[in-house]
């Protein structure tokens, strides 16, 4: 009896997947860096040349996982010189520059991120209870354009920064408009990865509404507070060591919010509710745990960074300050929550309603901390 030879066709190596326009795209980003680093090396130390280089590697290397990236980054980038170039050197041209005033100045590009979010969450859950195709992929089409806002307003405001003053600038992550932002364009980032890689656009109706809230605190404390205006930063946040740790903590946080929206989603159609509108509960249940998975990687990082940078500006890696308590909660929280599906083999409604609880402990490491507690991080106060 003869056996039928079955032919393996080897996987090619990942450097011959690579087609052109990948490579192209890294081009664009290493003549970006090396042209960053000629014009403004003489003001970096060697931490900031070693982020800068890590950066554009970190960029590349997204661009070739995530193909929408190489369009999405360079046009954002584009924006943003944009805005630079009618600026002409004076910050006095945001208000009586036209395209300016009502468009690419920071705070006007974000302004129209916010607008575009809130009418994506709208169209998303239209097209959810219609079932309508159309509506869902110009929802999608309006939370890319807020992103690329977003992004190139967040952009335009570190030059801005350094328009009121070189000991002034810094890149924006330093306060919570700025951070809320951040918030906003890595939880719709993420998000439209997730709903192009399992193509399942029903989600957005869910993941939306949490950047909407987060866009409502953004107006909120714009128009309330002033916060939109640049302050400079004050001592404890003058280190390279807040370019690294704030976005990976965002990251995080940005995944655990799509998680719990994910979880609220799965446990509306375990009950029968929108079941037939929605995707099946594994699929949610699935993108949940990636989501978490991912928030988790990057929120490790970001604790063992923030352990770093106490260290270097306190004298030590961990003082019990609240902030870092209840980082450490959030930490065990999710490290339980993984080790519960991975170890034990859970699914369904016990870790869609952890997911969900789940938001309102990180929220507190977030928000509540600053707001009720007092302790070494007490400038992130409202």
């Amino acid at each position: 009896m003869e056996l039928a030879s079955t032919t393996f066709d080897p996987k090619p190596p990942f450097y011959r997947q690579l087609r052109l326009t990948d490579w192209l795209y890294a081009l664009l980003v290493l003549s970006a860096a090396v042209f960053t680093f000629y014009r403004y090396g003489s003001y970096l130390d060697g931490y900031e040349a070693g982020i800068l280089a890590g950066s554009a590697i970190g960029l590349i290397g997204l661009g070739w996982f995530w193909k929408a990236w190489r369009w999405y980054f360079p046009l954002s980038g584009l924006v943003a010189l944009a805005a630079i170039g009618l600026y002409q050197g004076d910050l006095g041209r945001a208000q009586t520059a036209f395209g300016l005033k009502y468009l690419l100045s920071s705070q006007s590009s974000i302004m129209w991120m916010c607008t575009l979010f809130f009418l994506a969450t709208l169209l998303y859950w239209m097209a959810l209870l219609q079932r309508s195709e159309l509506l869902g992929r110009i929802a999608a089409g309006l939370t890319w354009s807020a992103s690329v806002a977003g992004l190139a307003g967040m952009f335009t405001r570190w030059y801005e920064s350094y328009l009121i003053g070189p000991d002034i600038g810094h890149i924006p992550v330093s306060n919570l408009y700025e951070v809320f932002v951040l918030f906003c364009l890595i939880t719709a980032l993420m998000y439209l990865y997730y709903e192009a890689r399992f193509a399942a656009r029903q989600m957005g109706a869910f993941v939306l509404l949490v950047v909407s809230a987060a866009v409502g605190f953004i107006l909120w404390y714009t128009f309330d507070r002033q916060a939109h205006e640049i302050q400079p930063l004050i001592p404890a946040l003058q280190s390279w060591w807040m370019k690294i740790h704030v976005p990976a903590n965002f990251i995080g946080y940005g995944a655990f919010a799509i998680a719990a929206m994910l979880g609220v989603a799965e446990l509306m159609v375990m009950r029968g509710w929108l079941a037939s509108r929605l995707p099946p509960a594994e699929v949610l249940d699935e993108v949940m745990y990636k989501a978490i998975a991912v928030g988790f990687l990057f929120f490790t990082i970001a604790t063992i960074l923030g352990a770093m940078w106490a260290a270097d500006a306190w004298g030590g890696y961990w003082s019990w300050d609240p902030k870092e308590t209840w980082a450490l909660i959030v930490w065990l929280n999710y490290a339980a929550w993984l080790h519960i599906r991975l170890v034990k083999g859970w699914r369904g409604a016990p870790l869609a309603w952890w997911a969900v609880g789940g938001l309102f402990v990180t929220s507190f490491a977030f928000l509540g901390v600053n707001m009720f507690l007092s302790g070494l991080h007490s400038y992130g106060t409202l």
